[in-house]
């Protein structure tokens, strides 16, 4: 069975507005594929994010720096269930034409507060329930990423997606945890991205068999500052803001600039840098923070540590610090890529809040984006007032969920 939820919900951009049909759809004629588990660990970096290049709506949330450093920092919260999809012929071993980044765990584990492992979704929407106890599949690293996917090339995705839920219908391949799953709860699912409809088809195919109720839902919205190509700074960008919210920036702006030159300056070393970034992200939120110190306060800062890491001074992820008169007030990290800066991580120091630095610091993304050629400075997940005073609009993003409707 399989039901649909989002067909009520704004259209995604550039997709259909109405739901597609979820009736069950013809198996892909080819059936070279198979999913076979293959570690996190296992797979070389160069393999890795030459498939998310291959991907037309991979971000760097698909990429092996991020996932790698998930596993680093919270891999005791999950079970590695990283898929591979080879061909036949090649056997097990073979070279990857498709990654999966996937674990299973709990829906909910005993330590999931004290490790910030907690996953939240949006909050005007009420997702199907499913029981804490439940052994959940989701996919890798989904808990600290904004966008997930599958990485392979457009042209294999559905015979990919086959041989995903082919793989999934059969036993778990691990020895330590042999008993099967009771959900598939595959999050942060990019509506247009055409991985989610490719595995709900196939779930469907295997539904009747398998007794699984298959749902694709609304799991929350990611706002995103769409800049016109004609927009060449940040009053051309402002002047396509309403009346007050322009006024409101650009009264802000003024008051802080009574404080001395404004710049949002890149670190040229983020390790060197980033117990900054962690002191003015918790002097901003304390406790609610990602940095106490508390076991998932290390956990973090291991995470973000190994993020740039991995990523290198080359890489997307993105260390600014926002002066004023030669003050550190705020800092950012962010993912750049394409044409699009992804606003991941914010701190701010509390006894700056006379400057703004918070609406200071979007605006100078705004300039930055610009400057660099990029059109879109997307808020990533969470519907927070102040992403829509940037004329943010909403994107959303999807889960889909199988669950087992006979016990195995």
């Amino acid at each position: 069975m399989t039901t649909a939820t989002i067909e009520v919900e704004p259209a995604c951009p550039g997709g259909p507005t109405a739901a597609p049909d979820l009736a069950p759809t013809t198996a892909p004629s080819d059936r070279r594929l198979v999913a076979v588990r293959r570690p996190c660990g296992a797979i070389p970096e160069a393999t890795w994010d030459a498939l998310a290049a291959l991907d037309p709506w991979a971000t760097p949330f698909a990429r092996w720096a991020f996932h790698r450093a998930w596993w680093e920092a919270y891999g005791g919260t999950a079970h590695d269930q990283t898929m591979v999809v080879v061909d036949r012929a090649a056997g097990p071993d073979g070279a990857p034409l498709a990654i999966v980044p996937l674990m299973h765990r709990h829906e909910i584990e005993p330590n999931d507060v004290a490790s910030q492992t907690t996953i939240r979704h949006g909050s005007t929407v009420a997702l199907t329930p499913v029981p804490a106890t439940a052994k959940a599949v989701f996919f890798g690293a989904s808990y600290h990423a904004d966008y997930a996917t599958i990485l392979c090339a457009p042209a294999d995705l559905a015979a990919v997606a086959d041989a995903v839920a082919t793989a999934l219908a059969g036993p778990t391949g691990d020895p330590d945890h042999p008993e099967p799953w009771d959900v598939v709860d595959l999050r942060r699912l990019r509506c247009g991205d055409p991985v989610a409809d490719a595995l709900r088809a196939a779930f469907v195919r295997r539904a009747p068999e398998q007794s699984w109720t298959v749902d694709l839902e609304r799991e929350d919205v990611c706002p995103v500052a769409t800049i016109a190509d004609d927009v060449t700074d940040l009053d051309g960008f402002l002047s396509t803001l309403g009346k007050k919210e322009r006024h409101e920036i650009r009264r802000k702006i003024r008051r802080c600039e009574a404080g001395g030159d404004i710049l949002l300056t890149p670190s040229p070393d983020p390790l060197t840098d980033l117990d900054a970034f962690i002191d003015l992200h918790q002097r901003r939120w304390g406790a609610d923070g990602l940095f106490p110190a508390t076991p998932g306060g290390e956990a973090s800062r291991i995470f973000i540590r190994r993020l740039f890491e991995g990523f290198g001074p080359d890489g997307p992820a993105r260390l600014c610090f926002l002066t004023v008169g030669g003050r550190r007030i705020a800092a950012g990290i962010t993912f750049e890529a394409g044409g699009t800066i992804a606003y991941y991580n914010a701190g701010v120091d509390p006894d700056a809040r006379d400057l703004s630095p918070g609406v200071v610091m979007v605006a100078k993304y705004v300039e930055r984006a610009i400057a660099t050629g990029r059109r879109r400075l997307d808020f990533l997940r969470g519907n927070e007032p102040y992403k829509y005073e940037w004329g943010a609009r909403d994107e959303p993003i999807q889960r889909l969920l199988v669950r087992r409707t006979v016990d195995r």
